[in-house]
């Protein structure tokens, strides 16, 4: 990058000018990582300081049958698959129930878009889960499940998100988002939910008070300038709402786990790479740059993997997502030992290992605990970046 555009960009970073969509295309371009995370760690620490968040939550899948086959996907079923399940509501209350001995704050519950189940399976299963779990946040559905219950109900989704917070709400999921940009997202995905009704019931969901993540699948068919693209809509969304508390970058995976029934279900492996963990970097980096008015930027470690997760909260990220013990959406992140579960101690051990201070929050953000930092007296203390 030329030095000129380089102090170009440091002097509106520094000053706190909103950088463009031309910006953030050229901060992909440039080659220099450890200058893009060290301006994207001053505005990270400007944020939120010597912090690292974590929440500790468990993931619940009711039914990986689904209705779409979208290219990335090896998670869905089709029906009468060997290995299609649906879960009565009772089995997954006890499975939820059995986790409650970890001092979980969070479930988070995303499901595939079952063609059968009615919609009253859904707020049901809020409702007993919250009679369960009284003192857990229930994070649920994508706005695609929340387009698709539109669908099987007949209800509008104002209708759909009244019913489901009195059952016990708190937030939507972000998924669904994947790459908005038409040119790529007409090769990935196999569902009828787009930009316009992916906003749309984020938005509804931010007037009636819930506030919700938003993510986005990188690594695959898509380009620097689509992830531009990307963030930007959420940008100009959350300059609407301002109800997004967290942006989350999710690394595309090949399938190294499902292929075991001898189905390759991940169609767009056999042409593409996964994102290296420079790429990663620098995604995250440019991500917390462009978003000027999201508070959190999140890593989920089983999809970045234990040490590149690390090195993302010097490139931007303060976030680090939650213990899970077995996450069906995606598999191991590297390919090379990742663990599917850490404890909250493992959490704070990862934590203070890379530097920051660790503070547990719950869904909303609020403080539940904050811990110790790294131990000064440790010879060759970690420390976050300075700045």
């Amino acid at each position: 990058m030329d030095v000129g555009l380089k102090r170009e960009l440091e002097e509106k970073v520094r000053s706190g000018e909103r950088l463009t969509r031309e910006d953030g295309i050229a901060l992909y371009e440039s080659d220099d990582l450890a200058w893009l995370g060290g301006l994207a760690h001053e505005v990270r620490t400007r944020k939120n300081g010597d912090v690292v968040h974590f929440n500790v939550n468990r993931h619940l899948n009711m039914t990986n049958v689904c209705t779409a086959s979208c290219a990335y996907c090896s998670f869905q079923r089709k029906p009468g698959e060997k290995d299609a399940y649906t879960m009565r509501i009772e089995e997954a209350v006890k499975l939820a129930k059995s986790m409650e001995s970890e001092n979980l704050t969070e479930l988070h519950i995303v499901n595939g878009l079952h063609p059968n189940l009615p919609w009253r399976y859904y707020p049901r299963s809020l409702r007993e889960l919250k009679a369960a779990l009284p003192n857990v946040s229930l994070k649920a559905f994508t706005a695609t499940e929340i387009h698709h219950f539109e669908t099987i109900s007949g209800l509008s989704a104002s209708e759909i998100l009244d019913e489901l917070i009195d059952a016990g709400l708190e937030s939507l999921t972000g998924g669904g988002a994947e790459i908005f940009d038409w040119e790529v997202r007409q090769h990935i995905v196999d569902h009828r939910t787009h930009w316009e009704d992916w906003s749309r019931i984020h938005r509804l969901a931010h007037e009636k008070g819930l506030k919700t993540p938003c993510t986005m699948l990188y690594g695959h068919i898509e380009e620097p300038r689509h992830r531009v693209d990307h963030v930007l809509r959420l940008r100009e969304l959350q300059d609407e709402t301002n109800g997004f508390q967290v942006f989350i970058p999710l690394r595309y995976q090949h399938d190294f786990v499902d292929m075991k029934d001898g189905k390759v279900r991940n169609r767009l492996q056999a042409r593409t790479q996964m994102a290296t963990g420079a790429e990663a970097l620098k995604t995250f980096a440019v991500s917390r740059l462009l978003f000027d008015n999201v508070p959190h930027v999140k890593v989920f470690w089983v999809m970045h993997g234990v040490q590149t997760a690390q090195l993302a909260l010097q490139h931007g990220a303060d976030d680090m997502d939650g213990s899970v013990v077995e996450y069906k959406i995606t598999h191991d992140a590297d390919n090379y030992g990742t663990p599917n579960k850490l404890t909250r101690e493992d959490l704070l051990d990862l934590i203070r290992d890379a530097g920051f201070q660790p503070v547990e929050r719950n869904t909303r953000y609020e403080v539940i605990r904050e811990y110790d930092g790294p131990d000064p007296l440790r010879r060759e203390a970690p420390q976050p970046m300075r700045v």
